[in-house]
């Protein structure tokens, strides 16, 4: 089957009296992050360079990204005319860079760097299906559905890669959950802050604990325990943790906890599910 493209969006349905503000701020933010697939895939390619294969499939996925991107992007300038992407894109990356030369993962291990994509990948289609049940804007849920299955298949295409080089380094249960842990807690990183930032100017200088509270509080709104449930399965399974264990009870239920607690605010108002 061949990938969905820009033309296979019904941008003519898009309903402007269906929109939310805060929904708007964190769909801007999400553009900028998605838009920035090609480091990824940059950086992924020198990881990996002995790989052909794979790196092939990291710039098929990288392009998947970027795809993303400009499509969330077009929707948030219809949703509101001044923001415009390419502006938005080029604050972000003036402010945050990921280091694209790098020959080494940063998780130590190669079994590790999947690891963590799979965490992403777990994080992104989950958050796209929380906003797709949530949201009532025909263009947007329409996005929304189309990506959170492309993440979906980008985290089984990780998964695979990484129980190939896992089969060759021998992490151990607690090592996987390391990296997985680690890469949860990076959501309050520069990242989404510096894209919040970026997408959502205000005249004042950057302060990352700001950005990341005011996008944090928004986009956990959108989660319901069925969202989370399936994010801590998935997460588990990228740790090596027994699908059904008390282990991976006790992961689905801290996630559930720290995302219900910082989306509280926004919580009544996006509860349609």
């Amino acid at each position: 089957m061949s990938h969905w493209t820009l033309d296979d969006i019904p941008w003519s349905e898009f309903d402007p009296s269906k929109i939310d503000p805060d929904v708007v701020k964190v769909i801007k933010t999400a553009a900028l992050v998605e838009r920035n697939g090609a480091d990824y895939g940059r950086y992924l390619v020198n990881v990996f360079a002995d790989d052909p294969a794979f790196c092939d499939a990291a710039l098929a996925w990288a392009a998947e990204e970027e795809q993303h991107g400009e499509a969330l992007g077009r929707w948030a300038e219809l949703a509101d005319p001044s923001f415009k992407l390419q502006d938005a894109f080029a604050r972000f990356t003036d402010l945050y860079r990921i280091p694209v030369d790098s020959t080494e993962s940063v998780r130590g291990s190669r079994a590790g760097e999947l690891c963590a994509r799979c965490v992403v990948e777990t994080g992104t289609s989950s958050f796209y299906s929380a906003i797709r049940d949530a949201v009532d804007e025909p263009v947007l849920r329409a996005i929304c559905k189309r990506i959170a299955a492309d993440e979906f298949r980008h985290y089984k295409l990780f998964s695979e890669q990484m129980n190939r080089y896992q089969a060759r380094e021998n992490l151990t249960t607690w090592q996987r959950l390391k990296v997985v842990l680690t890469r949860f807690r990076e959501t309050s990183d520069d990242e989404l802050s510096s894209a919040y930032h970026a997408a959502n100017p205000d005249g004042g200088a950057y302060d990352c604990r700001r950005a990341n509270a005011a996008y944090g509080a928004r986009a956990m709104g959108f989660y319901h325990r069925k969202h989370v449930r399936r994010a801590g399965h998935m997460m588990s399974q990228a740790a090596g943790l027994t699908p059904n264990g008390w282990a991976t009870r006790a992961l689905t239920n801290v996630l559930w906890w720290m995302i219900a607690l910082r989306g509280r605010r926004f919580r009544p108002q996006f509860a349609n599910a």
